[in-house]
């Protein structure tokens, strides 16, 4: 057979089964708006970056894999439903709900992820500009926005399955007190974390700690079930959320200021300068420029200690920062023993003194 006559009797075969050239049409439509899309997605992304308007960047990053998803699905469905008027065959009966299905998910899907990328550019939006965000608060909106989108989508797809709607619903008000014995410790964990959204004892990023349980540490993330601390030795520890609602839970991370509070004691030898030296740390506090002088400042003689007379330093740094503070607290302690050693005293250490009554040194022992 010569190339003419096999090109005539494709082409014949073709024209006898023109449904085939239609299937490959469409295919060769979704072949070329998928690849069209692409470019414009990619090409107006580039420009809507430039803008840093968060919105319209998280929108094109966010179209691009559900659109695709949905032209190919479109493409192929569409594709069958031709097909399926030459041939009869069950699995054909499946096409229509499949492109429902497929249509609502691509378009929860795109919601999903916009939701996502419109929280991470609003958050560095905010960080780069300076300006004061809520971490917790954005991440739990967006939470609830993305089990909304989740919840409807459901609906949606139950309806458009066949599926009555408000029987389910019916069932699910019944079921919902089968469910909740069952799953009370779900529901007091959501529940709980919602507390911790609306109440916000604490947000991500902040150090806490529980005087009631062995809860120390970063908080990295709030869910809807569980919160992930990383400890201070780097291990995580997730904590259910119904605990915080049983428990007293300190927010160091909100400290206005942080303290320093020390005892010192110097020898009995130098009582006649515990005065100058009160009066001179008091003083070098005053001028210090990393303590707060508007919060309260101690600097007292305290009290008669075995080996030393003490005297208390009560003072607050301005910064809350753990190393920082570390930092000036060690300035101020090695400045107090620069003034107790320039007023001609030093610090004391447990010592003990031993009297001899007079008449007794070198004097012969009792007679045995």
């Amino acid at each position: 057979m010569d190339l003419n006559q096999y090109i005539s009797g494709t082409w014949n075969y073709l024209m006898h089964e023109a449904w085939i050239v239609q299937v490959l049409i469409i295919l060769l439509v979704a072949l070329s708006l998928d690849w069209l899309q692409k470019r414009v997605v990619t090409k107006l992304l580039v420009r809507v970056r430039k803008t840093r308007i968060p919105w319209d960047t998280a929108l094109f990053e966010a179209v691009g894999r559900p659109l695709t998803v949905l032209i190919w699905l479109l493409g192929i469905t569409f594709a069958a439903d031709i097909a399926s008027q030459e041939y009869e065959a069950a699995i054909f009966r499946i096409v229509d709900p499949l492109r429902n299905v497929g249509v609502i998910s691509s378009f929860a899907w795109f919601l999903n992820r916009f939701i996502n990328r419109a929280e991470a550019h609003y958050l560095e939006a905010r960080s780069e500009a300076g300006e004061p965000f809520d971490r917790t608060t954005a991440d739990a909106v967006a939470k609830l926005l993305r089990i909304t989108i989740i919840v409807i989508a459901f609906l949606i797809l139950l309806q458009t399955l066949g599926f009555s709607v408000a029987g389910v619903l019916a069932f699910g008000g019944v079921g919902g007190i089968v469910v909740g014995f069952a799953a009370r410790d779900l529901l007091a964990n959501f529940f709980g974390g919602l507390m911790i959204y609306m109440d916000r004892p604490f947000e991500v990023g902040d150090w806490i700690r529980s005087p009631d349980k062995e809860i120390e540490g970063t908080v990295e993330n709030i869910g809807w079930r569980l919160t992930r601390i990383r400890t201070f030795d780097k291990r995580p520890l997730y904590v259910p959320n119904s605990v915080f609602a049983n428990i007293a839970v300190e927010n160091p991370q909100r400290m206005t200021n942080r303290r320093i509070y020390e005892t010192i004691g110097i020898r009995y030898e130098d009582a006649g300068k515990m005065a100058a030296i009160t009066r001179d740390v008091k003083q070098m506090l005053r001028e210090h420029p990393e303590i707060d002088t508007r919060q309260t400042m101690i600097v007292n003689f305290v009290e008669y200690a075995p080996s030393s007379l003490d005297f208390f330093v009560y003072t607050f740094t301005k910064t809350t920062e753990w190393i920082r503070f570390h930092e000036i607290k060690e300035d101020v302690m090695l400045k107090i023993l620069e003034i107790i050693e320039k007023n001609g005293a030093e610090s004391a250490f447990p010592t003990s003194t031993i009297h001899i009554a007079p008449g007794q040194a070198g004097g012969p022992g009792p007679e045995r």
